[in-house]
Formats: C-alpha cells, sequence, structure tokens
C-alpha cells in the first residue's frame, strides 16, 4: 500500500528552499541571440546546443518535412569527418548555427561543416588524447570542447584555433559530458569519480566561477546523510548535460549513482540518504547556490541513477499552467516535479520496499502515484514457450526480484537493469503533440557484492527496447512501441512540428516514427551506429535533418558497427544510403571466443575455465561467469556435445538451455549427460548451481 510520507521528513531536516525569482541579466553583443530565449522556446533555423533549447526539449519548429512528405526525404549530402574511420567511440551530438553544424569524432578533433554543401570548413586536431565526448558549445564567438586531462578548450569559431585552454583539476573527471553555454558561462559536469562536482566557468578563459559538490562536505547541505567519511568517497557524479532557466535563473543538475568501496551496489558502509546521489537539484545560475532538490533513490545499492538530462516544460496540469521539469529514468519512471520549488503537482508517494540490514538500506523509495512506463520485474515463463526475442523473460536459474529488492552475496535479477529503463538518450518534449519521448532498452541485470563494478548483464539474454510516449500533464503512457535494439545509450530522439519523431538505431537505420502513433514513417542506412541525437536546421530557406552516425560499445561491445558519418537529409535528397553494416548482436555474449568442438573432443566441463590459448581445463571448481569450459563452442548440425561435471568438482551443477528448451539436466561430480544438435542456431545454457557460469553452443 502506498503511503505519503511528507518531504521533510524523508530529507532529514534538509529544506526545500523558495524558487528564485530574479531574471538572469543577459548579455549584449554576440552571445544575445542565444541567451535572450526562454527555456521553453523552441529552435528554429539553428539547432545551437545539444538538446536544442536551455530545456533540453530536442524540439524543432521547423514543419517543411512532414507526414505527407517525408517519403520523398533523401540525403543532402554526407561527410566521413575523419576520412573514413571505423573505430573508437562516437557519442557525439551535432549543434548547428548560423547555418554550420560543429561535431567532434572519436578521436577528440572538432570539425565545423559548411550545412548546405557537407564540405568541411575548418578541423581542430586534438593533441592530448581521446576522450568520450557527447558535443561542444557555442557562444561568445567560440566553440567549447574537452581535452584528456581534464581541459577545457575554446576554439575560435570562425577558424577553429585555440583561443584559451584550461585545466581544471580537483572536481573529478572532465568528459562525456556535453558543455552547456550561458550568458558568459560554461556549465559542465564531471564523470566517473570518487567525489565530483557540477561546475560554472568562465567562457572568458575558463576561470572557475563556482561549484557544487555531488557529494557534500562538512558543513554543507546534506552532508549529515552520508556515514563517517563515506561522503569523501561517495561518487554522486554529474554525468550529463543541465537544463536551465534563465527566467527563473536556476540550472538543473542531475546526480549519478552513490558508491561504496568503489561499487554503485554496495551500501554497507555509507549509511543514510547518501545526498545527492540519484538527485536533481535546482542551483543558481550565477551563484551555484542551492535551491532545492528531489532524490529519486535514496541509499542506492542497484546503479540505477536517474541521470538522464532533465526536460523541461510548460504544461497545464489540474486546469493549472506549470513550469515543470520531468526528471528520469533508469528505474522506468517520470517524476514530474515543479521546476520553481522541486513539489510533485501528480504525487510521489515514499512506499516501503524490502529491507537487507547488512546493506543499510532505506525503508522507502519514491514512486509517482501514476507508476512506471515499462516493466518493473522480469518474468518467468516455461522453458520453451516464450516467443523468440521475448524481453522480458528471465534467464533462468537467478533469484528473480522486482524493482529495489535489496540484494547481498547472491545475485538478484531484476528489470529495469542498470541499463535502462531510459539512460543517457535524450529525451524530447514535442510542442506539437504535448508529450515527452524517449528511447529504453530492455535489458535485466543481477546485483550482488559478488558482481564488478554495477552488476552482471547475464550472458545469452535479449538486449532489445522500445519508444515511449508519455503525456507530461497526467504522467500517464500514450503510447509505447517495442524495438528490436536497445535505445538507451545516446540514443537520443528529435520531435518536430511536422508531426514526426526521428530516433536512430544501433544497426545504423535512422527512422521517423508518426508523433501520435509510433508507426514508422520512413527509414535511411546510415553506415553505422547510432548514439546521438538528431537535431534540424534551416539554410537558405531549406530545412535539413542531420545526424552523427559513429557507434559506441554499449550495450553491444564490438558488434557495434562504428564510422564517422555525418549525414544531411532534405525533401527530395539525391545521395544513395551507406551499405549496409552488419547488425549488432542482440544477445548478451559469453565471455570466451569461440572454440572448434574438434579441439576439446566436443566436450563441455562444467564448473571449470578454459585456457584458449593453451587448450586446456582449469583445475579448480569455478562459479565465476567463464566457468564453462570452453564458454563457446562450434560445431556442425548433427554433432553431439557432452556436458559432465569432473569428478574433482563438490557440488552438484547442471546445463540449463534457454530459452528454447532443449534440455534441463543436473550431474553429481564425475556425471556426463549427451545431447545432439541438429539445426543450425546459438544455443546458450547457463549452471543451475549458480546461474553466472553461462555458455553458447554455436551450431554450424
Amino acid at each position: 500500500m502506498a503511503i505519503e510520507v511528507p518531504r521533510r521528513d524523508v530529507l532529514k531536516g534538509v529544506a526545500v528552499a523558495a524558487a528564485a525569482t530574479t531574471l538572469t541579466q543577459l548579455p549584449t553583443g554576440p552571445a544575445a541571440a542565444a541567451a535572450d530565449r526562454s527555456c521553453t522556446t523552441p529552435g528554429g533555423k539553428d539547432f545551437p546546443k545539444v538538446g536544442g533549447n536551455y530545456g533540453n526539449q530536442n524540439y524543432s519548429a521547423l514543419g517543411d518535412i512532414h507526414t505527407g512528405n517525408v517519403n520523398r526525404l533523401g540525403a543532402a549530402w554526407v561527410n566521413r569527418i575523419e576520412g573514413g574511420l571505423t573505430t573508437g567511440t562516437n557519442q557525439s551530438t551535432a549543434v548547428a548555427v548560423d547555418g554550420v553544424l560543429y561535431i567532434e569524432s572519436a578521436l577528440g578533433n572538432v570539425f565545423a561543416v559548411d550545412g548546405r554543401t557537407g564540405q568541411t570548413k575548418w578541423k581542430y586536431t586534438q593533441t592530448r588524447g581521446t576522450v568520450t565526448r557527447r558535443g561542444v558549445a557555442v557562444g561568445e564567438g567560440k566553440v567549447f570542447t574537452h581535452g584528456k586531462g581534464n581541459w577545457v578548450i575554446a576554439l575560435d569559431q570562425a577558424t577553429g584555433a585555440v583561443v584559451w585552454e584550461k585545466q581544471i583539476t580537483g572536481y573529478g573527471n572532465m568528459e562525456k559530458v556535453a558543455i552547456t553555454y550561458h550568458d558568459g558561462l560554461l556549465h559542465v559536469g564531471t564523470h566517473d569519480s570518487v567525489r565530483a562536482a557540477a561546475l560554472a566557468l568562465s567562457a572568458v578563459d575558463g576561470s572557475l566561477a563556482w561549484n557544487f559538490w555531488g557529494t557534500p562536505g562538512p558543513g554543507e547541505i546534506g552532508h549529515d546523510t552520508w556515514a563517517g567519511d563515506s561522503w569523501q568517497v561517495g561518487g554522486a557524479t554529474p554525468w550529463i548535460h543541465p537544463a536551465l532557466d534563465p527566467e527563473l535563473g536556476l540550472v538543473y543538475w542531475t546526480f549519478g549513482n552513490a558508491r561504496g568501496n568503489n561499487s554503485s551496489q554496495d551500501g554497507s558502509g555509507r549509511e543514510g540518504l547518501n545526498l545527492f546521489s540519484s538527485s536533481i537539484v535546482a542551483l543558481e545560475l550565477k551563484t551555484g547556490k542551492y535551491r532545492w532538490h528531489f532524490q529519486s533513490i535514496h541509499h542506492g545499492i542497484w546503479d540505477m541513477d536517474n541521470v538522464m538530462a532533465p526536460v523541461l516544460a510548460d504544461v497545464r496540469i489540474h486546469g493549472r499552467l506549470r513550469k515543470i521539469v520531468v526528471y528520469g529514468s533508469k528505474s522506468g519512471m517520470y517524476f514530474i516535479l515543479d521546476r520553481t520549488d522541486g513539489s510533485a503537482p501528480l504525487g510521489i508517494d515514499e512506499v516501503p520496499v524490502p529491507q537487507e540490514p547488512r546493506q543499510k538500506t532505506w525503508p522507502t523509495q519514491p514512486f509517482p502515484r501514476q507508476g512506471p512506463w515499462t516493466e518493473n520485474r522480469v518474468v518467468d515463463q516455461p522453458l520453451g514457450t516464450s516467443v523468440p526475442g521475448d524481453p522480458n523473460r528471465a534467464v533462468p536459474n537467478y533469484v528473480q526480484g522486482k524493482l529495489y529488492d535489496p540484494h547481498w552475496d547472491v545475485p538478484v535479477l531484476s528489470i529495469p537493469g542498470h541499463g535502462g529503463g531510459a539512460d543517457w538518450n535524450h529525451q524530447s518534449f514535442s510542442h506539437s503533440s504535448g508529450l515527452v519521448y524517449t528511447g529504453y532498452a530492455y535489458v535485466a541485470a543481477a546485483h550482488s557484492l559478488t558482481e564488478a563494478s554495477n552488476g552482471l548483464r547475464p550472458p545469452g539474454e535479449y538486449q532489445t527496447g522500445g519508444v515511449v510516449a508519455v503525456d507530461p500533464a497526467t504522467n500517464k503512457v500514450r503510447w509505447k512501441r517495442r524495438m528490436p535494439y536497445s535505445l538507451a545509450h545516446g540514443n537520443g530522439v528529435l520531435s518536430t512540428a511536422g508531426g514526426l519523431i526521428y530516433i536512430g538505431q544501433p544497426d545504423g537505420n535512422l527512422l521517423a516514427l508518426d508523433d501520435g502513433s509510433g508507426r514508422e514513417r520512413w527509414r535511411f542506412q546510415t553506415g553505422a551506429s547510432i548514439s546521438s541525437s538528431p537535431i534540424m536546421y534551416e539554410v537558405d530557406g531549406a530545412q535539413y535533418l542531420a545526424v552523427y552516425a559513429g557507434g559506441t560499445g554499449i550495450p553491444y561491445g564490438d558488434s557495434a558497427p562504428r564510422g564517422d558519418f555525418l549525414w544531411a537529409f532534405k525533401i527530395g535528397g539525391k545521395v544513395p544510403p551507406a551499405p549496409t553494416p552488419t547488425p549488432p548482436v542482440i544477445r548478451r555474449p559469453v565471455s570466451g571466443g569461440p572454440v572448434e568442438g574438434s579441439i576439446v573432443n566436443n566436450t563441455v566441463v562444467l564448473a571449470r575455465t578454459y585456457d584458449a590459448t593453451t587448450g586446456t581445463v582449469g583445475s579448480i571448481e569455478s562459479t565465476a561467469v567463464n566457468g564453462m569450459a570452453p564458454t563457446h563452442l562450434r560445431v556442425p548440425a548433427g554433432t553431439t556435445v557432452t556436458f559432465t561435471n569432473p569428478a574433482g568438482n563438490i557440488n552438484t551443477h547442471g546445463a540449463t538451455q534457454f530459452f528454447e528448451g532443449l534440455f534441463d539436466i543436473r550431474l553429481q561430480p564425475g556425471e556426463s549427460f549427451s545431447y545432439t544438435f541438429q539445426r543450425r542456431g546459438e544455443y546458450f545454457y547457463n549452471d543451475s548451481f549458480s546461474p553466472r557460469p553461462t555458455g553458447k553452443i554455436e551450431v554450424y
């Protein structure tokens, strides 16, 4: 039963302050055009920042490309910005200012590209090495980017020449987070550190204007929510760009997971709420002063931080126009908050959840009264009866739990996993439909203190996803469309006045969907996995759709196709699609490479590791993920494969084949079982004693 706990009690005395009412002083000169826009004013001919506008709405008011003519949409040009690169991590979203696109490559180089012709105008060559990048900022005649080693670099917007460089130390690793420019300040987040901060830097020279720590120190608000000195290594990193409301004078940062013993799954040494982990915090733009916050996961132990870039919108709720922020959602839920004071106009309840005293778990967790927009528990179905590719099936032999069930040493399998729900892809609010859109993933995760870092995505599970449309005025799902791939990692949504939304897939296809139903209206093969947001802009009266297709390893590893394709599309474009790359492997791979059956006598040894370099089976019983010898066996159709539990093992081990349900056997030490594989395909199985060891028989 849902209960409502006063916010004051939940926050242990941390006050929620009133919203700022003073207006931010707007600049004059070149920066004025970008800075004087409301955070909810949609983009027009420019798409000047990652997120489109200060409210991260990823919406374009351009409507010449619409449902009536999208079938005539074609590529106007393509630029292989690095000359044909097919490796690396490409997570950068382009921005468009005055007909020029600015984009970062996997190598860290920055390019200015003519939006009409696709020709490179200038290139900045990175000198400090590669770090993951998610987009530049443009302002005051400069383009701002990152450099390895916590550098911020300002380039001349017209030439790409370096204007200044500044190294920022002592606040965590500076990468991944797209830089946001506003009114003379750069809003920069840090990532993947034991302690990190949201920063505001001078756009003139990079000097620090203010900082706000994700884990508060002595004397700071929220410090008493960390036991002992755990705040010093508590994580809570702001690893995605914020939203800004210049009229309210506020910037909204989302902070990531709490950490303990270098793991986001271990809460044993950090008793308390652990503010401001898994929180959205409203700060004054000019000073960084705290105004209010909302924590979506108390004392998190699941790596489920709701760190997606928040989206600001003005919507009518219960007959009253409200300034809201849409916050979420790895957990598959949206928290609709009033952005002036953090209150919840649609209601959020603190609901009791199961406890694990050793983890110092918090007794309640917040749930929106409207419920989640995706499933929050896996479904166990009889072997061999489920639909192929059904993303909501549980890999067998795991202890199954629902969202926020605690763990200790035994892995507990739940969904959404730490890959979402939705993760760091960009949401979109459409002024045309009034809906919020996001891509998401169906990828369960098993959490325990025996798993590395942030949990185990079980080998063999399907990694699929979908697109969901939610009405922020009610927090109810309007429509949801299942898709063949996870869309939670950089697969941002662009909505437009043309009644369409656009999203890229890991197989290289850029899709246009009807914004009212999710029906597919158009697709185009870009040649590489898309881990960025599409944008729209206008040059010389012509309207263009653009996307950078480069690819990343999350969640498909090396199987995701990579590239350096910057595409632009317009009605009547004639450039042909790229060759279709090999699509990513959607089932979570086993840990080892393929071994021909003839090498190992068509035999799998249970609960032992395998050294492929020497061809030897380990001598010690193992329950590690690679505890099948070998993990990946290749055999021709018609081959009989023997599974054996060696006499030297102590425990009964098994082989449960899923999801086809071909066999499910238990073997005492010294026993064996044989099965003949007649059909081509991939057949995954894991161990009934401990589900971590997982193998695959590849039949060709």
